[in-house]
Parts: structure tokens; sequence; C-alpha cells
């Protein structure tokens, strides 16, 4: 099977920007108040007590939080497995799983734990956005300028291509196609860049919007000629370290055999975790690597919502530019940004993006404010008349509704 790192589908795009607008802006205006509430967790604790990483800190849980399944309801059909975190301002409210263990724990490809907060999952095209803060960070440091023509730091751009820049391919407007093929094909950097940059352009750079996985692996080659790093090594330098994020990467964090997701295919069946797939030894190959197929958990995402509050990460400048929408993407309503899509590019109330590998899917939301925060996925996403990369705004809608609820008790309280 070809599996694709895919976009959202565009009806689900609609479904998703208008059904959360109004949830995101009850959440933003019940979480005014003073984080806290019944649910509140440390988003920098780990796995291991003795750790303290994380720019922020928020109070310690003071009881149990209520499970995702009473939560979310019918928005978890039954089969599905997965794993998820909500929260307000710096204030952790729920990072929990659902679904059943690993049911073959003797399985090479089984770990025998069930989801949770320090699961390693696949976070699909919501790895475009690290890309983009990449560029973003390379840009607020003074190395390159959104408006450089690609020429400028790649070598070899034909002249078909002199006129695509930093900005187009970031907006999904340069003209680039989709994919050169599977995510799993064996192309090494030096290939993908001979046929990206040697095929033919869909459309004329600037002008329309095509989503591109091409275009976000064709940045990653830049932020490897400008910053003399590899991507990933970059990513963690300037990235995931400041910001407490320990087990987020390709292949560089230390993570067990327990930790990582098993992923599981409509049918029910394992095809084995993320790190068992066909990768060169420093992570996927360039049909994926920068695209899609970085690996994270629940509380690493949270702990990168809380660097985005601050400059930890980047200034204010910086983040204006990563969020500000920029394309329509058409037929949509919604905004491209760099690695994010808008709802609204007048009055902006949500900011998200999603992902999907055909096994597994998940979403992560926010506010522009950060006073709302929601990232899940599910290692597995279809099943017998469901689909939730069809019908997972459900699951968003869920969390942002519970959040407004939780503002609401602290405001009251």
């Amino acid at each position: 099977m070809t599996r694709g790192n895919h976009a959202r589908p565009a009806a689900h795009g609609r479904r998703l920007a208008r059904g959360l607008v109004a949830l995101a802006l009850l959440a933003g205006i019940a979480g005014c108040g003073a984080p806290g509430g019944s649910g509140d967790v440390d988003p920098t604790a780990s796995a291991e007590p003795t750790e303290s990483t994380g720019p922020a800190g928020s109070p310690a849980a003071k009881e149990p939080a209520e499970s995702t399944e009473s939560i979310l309801g019918d928005a978890l059909p039954p089969g599905s497995s997965g794993a998820l975190v909500a929260g307000r301002g710096t204030t952790m409210d729920l990072c929990q799983g659902w679904g059943d263990p690993d049911p073959d724990p003797a399985s090479d490809q089984a770990s025998g734990e069930a989801p949770g907060c320090d699961t390693v999952l696949d976070i699909g095209s919501m790895t475009k956005q690290f890309t983009a803060a990449a560029i973003v960070r390379l840009g607020m440091d003074g190395l390159l300028e959104f408006s450089d023509p690609l020429a400028d730091h790649l070598p070899g751009v034909p002249a078909d291509k002199r006129s695509v820049t930093i900005e187009h391919l970031l907006t999904h407007s340069s003209g680039f196609l989709d994919s050169l093929g599977s995510d799993d094909e064996p192309l090494a950097r030096d290939a993908f860049l001979r046929e990206a940059l040697g095929s033919e352009l869909l459309s004329r750079p600037g002008t329309t919007y095509l989503y591109s996985n091409v275009g976000y692996s064709l940045l990653t080659a830049v932020v490897e000629e400008v910053s003399g790093q590899d991507y990933e090594a970059y990513l963690a330098e300037h990235l995931f370290t400041p910001a407490g994020m320990t087990s987020t990467g390709y292949v560089l964090p230390d993570w067990s055999k327990e930790q990582v997701a098993a992923q599981y295919d409509a049918e029910g069946r394992s095809h084995g975790t993320p790190l068992d797939q066909p990768w060169a030894d420093d992570g996927p190959y360039w049909n994926l690597r920068g695209n899609g197929g970085l690996l994270s958990t629940p509380r690493d995402m949270f702990r990168w919502h809380v660097a985005l509050l601050d400059d930890v990460v980047l200034d204010d400048d910086a983040k204006r530019e990563l969020f500000e929408p920029r394309v329509r993407e058409e037929p949509d309503e919604t905004y491209y940004a760099y690695g994010w899509v808008v709802d609204d590019p007048e009055d902006p109330s949500i900011l998200w993006h999603n992902g999907g590998n055909g096994w597994s899917y998940g979403e992560l939301a926010r506010d522009p404010a950060g006073d709302t925060f929601v990232f899940w996925v599910a290692n597995r996403s279809a099943g017998d008349g469901w689909d939730l990369g069809e019908d997972g705004g459900g699951i968003t809608s869920a969390l942002f509704e519970r959040l407004a609820k939780t503002g609401e008790r602290s405001a009251d309280g």
C-alpha cells in the first residue's frame, strides 16, 4: 500500500474551522481567569518525577481529571485508540489516552501498553508547523528572508523555478506537486532534490494554493543549507530543547519500545510502530522528511504550546510571521499561514493543522492568544463505518467545550 502524509480533506477542514469558532471564543473568554480547576496537572512533569523540563510550570494535580471517554463520548468510536492533551494557557487540564492496550504484547510489533500522556505517536502533517517554525527562527536570527528566492539557498534550481520564494513554499503557493511518491520510497536527499527541482510546476509561483509535501521537504533542505546542521539536529537545538521537549524527533530521542505506539489499519491489523517502517538510519526518506512523520507525545506537544506563549523559541515578531494568514485554501474559506491553518484572516479565532498516514490521524488546535490548546492522535484512525480523518473534528470540538466548562468553573470558584 502506498501511504501518503495526507493533507486534511477539504470538507473536513471546513467543518473543523467553522465548528470550533464559537467554542474557541467561549473557551478564550472563560479561560481569562486565573489558571486552576480540579484537573490541573504540571506540564513540566515527565514520566520520571525528578525531571524538571519546560519553560513554565503550573499547579500540580489536586484530584484525578475526568476520563477521556466520559468527556468525548460518541466522538470516540469503538475500536479507536490514541492519546490527547488539552489545556488553557500554561495549565494542562487533561493528558490521557483512550482505547485498549496493544492486543498482542508478545508480538515484535506490540508494546502491551495502553496509550497515555507519554506515548510516542506519529504526528503526520503537523510536522509542517515545526518546519515552518525552523524557517521563521532562521529568519529571526537574520539568516534568511521569507522573500528570498529558493535559488538563494539551494544549488541547482533551474530557470523555471527561479521565481519560487521561501514564502511560496511555506504557504503551498509555489506550484510544486504534492508528492513524488510513497513515504517509504528510499529516496535520499540528493535524489529528492534532483527529482523535485526537475519536476514540472503545476501553477505559476504565488498564484494558486496547491498543498505540497514536496514544498515542505524543500524547506527542510533549506534549513540544512542555511544552518549547516541536519534538520532534526537543528530542531532539537533551537526548538525542542529550549521548549523542554524531550520526546520529539525522528531518531534522536532515546525512546523505549514501550513508549512508541503501534499503528493499526481499518481492519485492526498492526503495522508496527513508525520506527518499524522503512527509514534511513537518520530518519524517514525525503518524500516524508520535514513534511510529516515526526514523533512526539501529548506532554511534549503541550510544552511546545507553552513555549509559544513566551519568547522561549520565537520572539513576538517571529510568532506574528508564523501565524499570519496569507493564502486562501481554495475552495475552502480558510487561509494557510506558515505551517498553520487560520479560520478567518480578519478576526482569527482558531489556528490548527491536522495530519495522517492512513493508519494514524490527529489534530492540533489553539486560539491566537494561546488561552486554549488541544492536541490528539489516534493510532487506529478508521474502522468499520468510521473514519476519524473525516469525523475527528468532533474530538477537537468536545475538548474545546470541556476547556470552556473548566474555565467557567475556575471563574466561578
